[in-house]
């Protein structure tokens, strides 16, 4: 490794200042780690997140489903010194069912449950402590930046922040990624979009419903995916793909396998007006391009370092967060020091990224052809192909060991037997 200490885009040193834009968990956990390891080097370091978005007021809609799960409380415990919030639980999720287009598979999950709750909750929590860590945050938007060779200048609509690097935690907000690739060769990864809405049952409805997760995957395009899942006091519908809209959203809620799912569908917005409205978003499914250089770095979802099909992206913001933290005090702040600390970090996850993009396109495959009701057949008998489906539903296992366990021996037999059975 490069020894970069005598240059100044080495460690981060005493009196220090770092920008952050974006206060999701990706910004934040890179602002806490960041604090965390200054104190116990005894480095003065000045950390600013600049965000927009109000989460204390919960006036806006985030369509991150909010479903966590391990090794994320560890993350938040060990790594970043907070509690998790276990306050704000809306129930945990004990099961998962896999719909196909004539079949479905039960797979319970109660070794290790994932925990439901609602996003801009988790998001103001994860604000707050970060506040009372002495992180400053400007409620603004950023407007322009500037990379020179000794400092960072970011423009916001509110005041002007100077410092010595920038970490981009903005998502896929494609104005503040329109700033960096003026700047940089940054560029956006590729993503699917999303339209969320929720939906008050009632209580009695919702005890029925049970702490589980229905997962379609659809015949028919441009759906990819699509998930039910409780919240609470109400479901939250997710539907994803290249080209999916509000047209395809009232169509899915028409079909027999979701309203059979949905209970009492017909009385939607009767205990709650809001039910049924439609937000829509994006997720990304490849890596960034340049998602860092001298005084830059991307994290979460800017840089693409996601699951490159679905699941565990709380889970990965905080993960990069953390280890962009770490690059800027152990190694440095240009290109090569990213390089050597950061992006060799996150090797777990760009290496299972060709084995996501995969799974994705067999999903897709599987379902339009009808195989998929074939290998859910075949996953109630097989064991190893049951713990690959739901590896890959619950985001717990790696896709490399997703189809490590799909493609074994005897679950490739399970399938054929079932092809041939119909």
């Amino acid at each position: 490794m490069t020894d970069l200490r005598h240059l100044s885009l080495g460690p981060l040193q005493d009196g220090a200042r770092v920008i952050i834009l974006g206060g999701g968990p990706a910004g934040v956990a890179c602002g806490l780690r960041l604090r965390r390891r200054a104190e116990a080097l005894g480095r003065r370091l000045t950390v600013t997140i600049i965000e927009g978005k109000d989460f204390t007021s919960e006036s806006h809609y985030n369509q991150c489903i909010g479903v966590l799960s391990p090794p994320l409380p560890a993350l938040l415990e060990e790594d970043l010194g907070i509690d998790f919030p276990y306050h704000l639980t809306r129930g945990e999720i004990r099961e998962y069912v896999i719909h196909a287009s004539r079949h479905q598979l039960r797979l319970p999950d109660e070794a290790s449950p994932s925990i439901a709750l609602r996003r801009v909750q988790f998001d103001s929590y994860m604000m707050e402590q970060a506040r009372q860590r002495c992180v400053a945050i400007v409620p603004a938007q950023a407007m322009d930046l500037e990379l020179h060779a000794q400092a960072v200048l970011v423009y916001t609509d509110s005041q002007p922040v100077e410092g010595d690097v920038v970490v981009g935690a903005f998502g896929l907000d494609e104005g503040t990624a329109t700033l960096f690739a003026r700047h940089t060769s940054y560029r956006q990864p590729e993503a699917l979009s999303s339209v969320v809405t929720k939906y008050h049952p009632g209580d009695h409805a919702m005890a029925a419903f049970g702490p589980r997760i229905h997962a379609f995957l659809p015949a028919e395009a441009p759906i990819e995916f699509a998930a039910v899942t409780p919240k609470g006091n109400h479901l939250a519908i997710n539907i994803a793909g290249r080209d999916v809209d509000a047209v395809r959203m009232r169509a899915f809620l028409k079909e027999g396998t979701v309203r059979a799912v949905l209970p009492n569908l017909d009385q939607a917005g009767q205990s709650d007006p809001h039910d049924l409205r439609f937000y829509k978003g994006r997720f990304p499914i490849s890596q960034a391009k340049g998602y860092y250089g001298d005084r830059y770095v991307m994290v979460g979802d800017s840089a693409g370092l996601v699951r490159a099909f679905k699941g565990k992206g709380v889970t990965s913001a905080v993960q990069t967060g953390i280890r962009a933290a770490d690059a800027m005090f152990d190694v440095g702040i240009s290109r090569q020091a990213f390089e050597a600390g950061y992006h060799k970090a996150n090797l777990d996850i760009l290496r299972d990224l060709p084995y996501g993009h995969a799974m994705r396109l067999a999903v897709i495959v599987m379902a339009r052809t009808g195989m998929m009701d074939a290998v859910i057949r075949a996953a109630d008998q097989e064991p190893r192909l049951r713990r690959a489906l739901l590896g890959a539903v619950s985001g717990h296992e790696s896709y490399r060991q997703v189809w490590s366990d799909g493609l074994a021996p005897r679950s490739l037999a399970a399938v054929v037997r079932r092809l041939i059975i119909r």
